[in-house]
């Protein structure tokens, strides 16, 4: 159908100027007319509309004194649109680029690439040609961002052996009833995840933070690392002053919690299985709860990432032979129990 009024627009073309701009004008006046009288209160204009519309601006130049619906530039973007399309679908072909690898070479790649993290490009591509596949260092480096490496080697040896001397610090906030503000300060062992140390106070100041390490620290107990955030609460000497004892301060990255996952899990652990059941209404209230759920939480709770074993080390389970009876022992008025074996 397009090609024929294609074909009829040209042909209008030999005849005399008069009376081809007359059958045009005539075309698009009813063409338009036929758009208004569609049911809706805007002209509901369809693709064939836009399409008939392109052709006639192509091949008619008294269009723009005969188009009353829309505007002549609205005309002209459909004619541009139309072209984009039809040399896009002219040019369209095959992926560009290289052709992709076979699935069993990038296999071997994806392989080779996780078991060993520190080998370059060039290793990469002697190792596969060694196997059989052709694949240059560009291809091999293409896929090799994309593929996820674990941690080196020699950073898992690092937090091995080192995970048992580096500490965290961290504050978080509890609102009291009377709509008071207090803050939590928590000193985390990484490797037991065990809270070393807290404290309660309104004003945090520089000389009580310091304080509070000194208390978490007593002789011949401190950590080698001391993992903290930027907060201006620990002071611009605080480097200086916990370096005397001979303990490292980590400052952790700005905005990037994740540097200090165990203490916000610890603190969201603290805040899910404890605060957010309870309506604090003073500081002696919130230090009897944080007290008796920090108990509990060292001595008795267990925790995945320690094997199911509470932070203070195992609780040796053994059921008697002999008749017994389980003893539960509520936490925080029956929020949490502790649980053992009595005679009967």
């Amino acid at each position: 159908m397009w090609f024929a009024l294609k074909m009829m627009l040209r042909l209008l073309r030999l005849c005399g100027r008069t009376r081809q701009d007359l059958i045009l004008e005539n075309l698009v006046l009813r063409h338009q007319l036929t758009v208004l009288e569609r049911p809706g209160r805007r002209p509901a204009l369809r693709d064939a509309d836009r399409r008939l519309w392109s052709l006639i601006a192509h091949e008619w130049h008294g269009w723009r004194d005969h188009v009353h619906i829309v505007q002549p530039a609205t005309v002209v973007r459909w004619h541009r649109t139309a072209w984009r399309r039809y040399w896009r679908w002219r040019s369209r072909g095959g992926r560009p680029g290289r052709p992709r690898i076979d699935a069993e070479a990038r296999a071997a790649l994806t392989q080779i690439v996780q078991e060993n993290p520190r080998w370059g490009v060039q290793r990469i591509v002697g190792e596969l040609r060694a196997l059989g596949f052709r694949v240059s260092a560009t291809t091999v480096r293409r896929y090799r961002a994309g593929i996820r490496r674990p941690p080196s080697a020699s950073w898992r040896a690092f937090l091995r052996l080192h995970v048992s001397e580096i500490w965290a610090a961290d504050f978080f906030t509890v609102q009291t009833l009377p709509f008071r503000t207090f803050y939590v300060f928590v000193v985390i062992r990484h490797d037991r995840r065990r809270l070393m140390h807290w404290n309660v106070t309104r004003h945090p100041t520089q000389a009580w933070v310091w304080q509070q390490i000194r208390e978490a620290t007593p002789w011949g107990v401190q950590p080698r690392f001391l993992i903290r955030d930027r907060d201006r609460c620990y002071g611009g000497d605080f480097v200086r002053r916990a370096a005397a004892p001979g303990i490292t301060t980590v400052l952790s990255p700005v905005r990037a919690p994740q540097a200090g996952a165990i203490a916000e899990r610890v603190i969201g652990t603290l805040r899910r299985e404890c605060l957010d059941h309870v309506r604090v209404r003073s500081e002696r209230h919130l230090r009897h709860v944080l007290r008796d759920y920090v108990a509990y939480d060292n001595a008795t709770r267990p925790h995945q990432s320690l094997g199911d074993e509470p932070p203070d080390g195992p609780r040796h389970p053994h059921r008697p032979s002999r008749p017994v009876r389980l003893r539960s022992r509520p936490i925080l008025g029956g929020l949490h129990h502790e649980y053992a074996w009595e005679a009967a």
